[in-house]
């Protein structure tokens, strides 16, 4: 009876055993299958293309740091989504205005892609001060004969800073005979850049050595020329209507002074939102315009 009792105990704590195992098992099985299942986005490299042109210059893609720096800027634009995105969408509300201005001037289409790098399309102020679409600093405004008081600041009026700096390059590459050089030096200068030319004896913006920022600049500008212009390729699907429109307008011209904004607004059928969007350069709620300067101030249409 006593041999029976000891067996009958092994045969229990054996089992006991198995079940216990098979149930730790099964417990961590869940676990680990997620784990082994678990999926990942697909991150891969773009292909760097063989040829590319800025402004109708050929980058020299042989040598091997000019396809290192332009593949950097690719894969950091290409995979900065949300920034791509909004500007892209952006881009069918601003192209409109800056296209046909570059033309005027002879500037190249490409450089509408610069206005992209400088302010992703906005009217931004950088951390050292340069504001509006084209990033213009308060001293070569003023050059530029663009008006900036407590009432008005031009940097924000896409029109005459658009046109201004299709000035600046036009005086650029007759400079530099390079449109390459010309986006660079809006980027440091012009004086700077010509004197690390003759310094470093090079005559090509893919030769010579600069800063971080404007060694990166122009490839940004190519990078970002190459991405819109080929979304899918990249993997951005974007339909014509995901653009934002045009801006609808009539002008109203003004020399006098105008106490408050948001009357004159409702005086014209909008409102005073409407016409900050349409007239950021406007900096107050009222233009007393005691200098009797003319401003065109856009009427929104509804």
């Amino acid at each position: 009876m006593k041999k029976i009792s000891i067996f009958s105990f092994a045969i229990l704590a054996i089992v006991a055993v198995a079940f216990f195992s098979s149930y730790k098992e099964a417990e961590s099985k869940p676990a680990k299958e997620e784990k082994e299942n678990q999926t990942f986005q697909t991150v891969k490299p773009f292909k760097t293309p063989s040829y590319m042109e800025f402004a109708g210059e050929s980058m020299p893609l042989s040598n091997f740091d000019v396809k290192e720096r332009l593949d950097r800027e690719l894969i950091i634009n290409a995979y900065w989504h949300s920034i791509a995105i909004a500007n892209m969408k952006r881009s069918g509300k601003y192209f409109p205005i800056i296209e046909p201005i570059l033309a005027k001037y002879g500037i190249p289409d490409d450089f509408k892609y610069l206005a992209i790098a400088e302010s992703g399309l906005k009217n931004a102020t950088s951390s050292a001060g340069a504001k509006g679409i084209w990033q213009f600093m308060k001293p070569t405004a003023k050059y530029y004969k663009m008006v900036i008081d407590a009432e008005v600041d031009e940097r924000y009026n896409v029109e005459k800073a658009t046109e201004n700096a299709c000035k600046y390059l036009k005086t650029a590459y007759k400079r530099f005979n390079s449109w390459t050089l010309a986006a660079a030096s809006y980027n440091m200068g012009e004086p700077r850049l010509q004197r690390l030319l003759k310094d470093q004896g090079v005559s090509s913006y893919y030769d010579v050595h600069l800063s971080e920022e404007t060694l990166r600049y122009v490839f940004r500008i190519i990078a970002i020329k190459e991405i819109y212009s080929n979304p899918e390729k990249y993997g951005f699907y974007l339909d014509h209507s995901d653009k934002y429109g045009q801006m609808q307008f009539t002008t109203k011209t003004v020399n006098y002074p105008i106490t408050n904004l948001a009357s004159f607004a409702k005086e014209n059928n909008t409102t005073y939102r409407k016409l900050k969007i349409y007239n950021p350069w406007l900096m107050k709620p009222y233009l007393k315009n005691p200098s009797k300067r003319t401003y065109t101030i856009k009427i929104p249409l509804n």
